[in-house]
């Protein structure tokens, strides 16, 4: 375990001394201010329309009607923007893990240490979802502020349940693309191939929601629990639901376990 963890703290090292994570990092904080603001500004309308409307909240859209609170009209509403960012940052991040390695002739130094190949593959994912952490973590400032400067009737002006279990949602979306990912840059010493190869998977997962409704039965239901937004919708709502968790888990312990393999076959060739 102690190996484990000090694989980890030098991959995490590793990033955080990169000129790359923090590009990734400033994009990440940039990109999703300029929406958090945009989705501000439409709760302020929503709300002003509404005080103005002798209708009230009845003379709205049904789609305007999320703005309604804070929690739902802008939390929520930032998540698909997270979500969609961690697709472009995820592969980005997880593409040097042992493609770097290989590029600089590391890798047969890496494999010849007693260290066993499943304590460097843990190690490394460890590291790598301690940067997806952190690339969260610059959007924590987003709810503190609504939480600083909201009112609602109840006195709260955000459902912090919610905002937690929409962080949770975030981060085993990004812990399952860094799984991905570390995988396919077990493949490659390439860095670019290995981020293409993973954004193009995870983007096809997204995309799998729209060709569901196209497919025939039984075809149809398998589309419809593997896609990423039917097993991400509840959690990302606030409701705490198990059947994500499972399946996320499932799908990195797979990549986990086919990224060990990969390492292992390699190890005596």
């Amino acid at each position: 375990m102690r190996t484990i963890f000090a694989i980890m703290k030098k991959e995490l090292t590793s990033y955080l001394t990169t000129l790359w994570a923090w590009v990734v990092f400033t994009v990440m904080a940039f990109v999703s201010s300029v929406f958090f603001i945009v989705l501000l500004a439409g709760f302020q309308q929503a709300h002003e329309f509404a005080r103005n409307s002798q209708g009230g909240w009845a003379a709205l859209p049904p789609e305007a009607q999320q703005f309604r609170n804070l929690t739902d009209g802008v939390m929520i509403g930032l998540w698909g923007t997270i979500l969609v960012l961690t697709l472009f940052v995820a592969p980005f991040l997880s593409m040097r893990l042992f493609a770097e390695e290989r590029r600089n002739k590391t890798f047969e130094l890496l494999m010849t240490t007693p260290i066993r190949p499943i304590e460097i593959v843990l190690g490394k994912y460890l590291g790598a979802v301690g940067i997806v952490v952190c690339t969260l973590g610059v959007t924590i400032v987003f709810p503190i502020i609504l939480s600083v400067i909201g009112t609602s009737e109840s006195g709260s002006a955000l459902e912090w349940r919610t905002v937690l279990l929409g962080y949770f949602a975030m981060l085993l979306w990004g812990a399952t693309n860094m799984a991905v990912g570390m995988f396919v840059s077990s493949l490659t010493e390439s860095q670019m191939v290995a981020a293409f190869v993973s954004f193009a998977i995870a983007l096809l997962w997204m995309l799998v929601s729209s060709i569901a409704p196209r497919a025939d039965e039984p075809l149809r239901s398998v589309l419809n629990y593997l896609a990423f937004d039917s097993q991400m919708q509840n959690l990302v709502k606030g409701v705490l639901d198990l059947k994500p968790i499972v399946f996320f888990s499932s799908v990195i312990a797979v990549f986990l376990a086919l990224t060990h393999r990969s390492i292992e076959a390699q190890r005596w060739t």
